[in-house]
């Protein structure tokens, strides 16, 4: 299991209640929120619904989850490029709370709430994206090989 601590900007690895492995995360800089496009992270119980990316090179950008034949120029700074690339890793966040993330104008599959890498790896730790929970790129392949479709992902505000 995962969870997402939105104060903390962290994503915890769990397993029967113990921490395996922390990570810094971004999560949206407009807050949290279920409404579609509002640009806000979604909070509550998500699944796992699809692992992409896998054995993409570091960095690898994606545009419509698909790999280009490109990689990311990282920006190590705490600055934003005012771009949103989504790199390295893709998992892709179905929820599992009808009227909170699930069904509706609320629905963050429908949204595409992933949990993926980004080229702004200088703002991790703050709250940047526009609703996903970016990562570094060698951390979201450390997580993508720990994890499956249907691991459980709590998002806590």
């Amino acid at each position: 299991m995962c969870l997402v601590s939105i104060p903390e900007q962290a994503l915890h690895l769990l397993e029967e209640d113990r921490v395996l492995r922390s990570w810094p995360v971004s999560t949206s800089r407009y807050g949290i929120g279920a409404q579609n496009d509002s640009m806000k992270t979604p909070p509550g119980a998500h699944r796992i619904a699809e692992c992409i990316g896998d054995g993409t090179a570091l960095h690898t950008v994606f545009k419509g989850r698909v790999a280009q034949a490109q990689t990311a120029e990282v920006e190590v700074e705490p600055r934003a490029t005012g771009r949103e690339c989504i790199t390295t890793r893709i998992l892709w966040l179905d929820g599992l709370e009808p009227g909170v993330n699930k069904d509706g104008e609320m629905d963050s599959y429908r949204r595409y709430i992933y949990i993926h890498g980004t080229h702004e790896e200088g703002l991790i730790g703050q709250a940047a994206s526009i609703g996903c929970v970016r990562m570094r790129g060698v951390d979201v392949v450390e997580l993508f090989d720990r994890v499956s479709v249907d691991t459980l992902v709590l998002i806590l505000p």
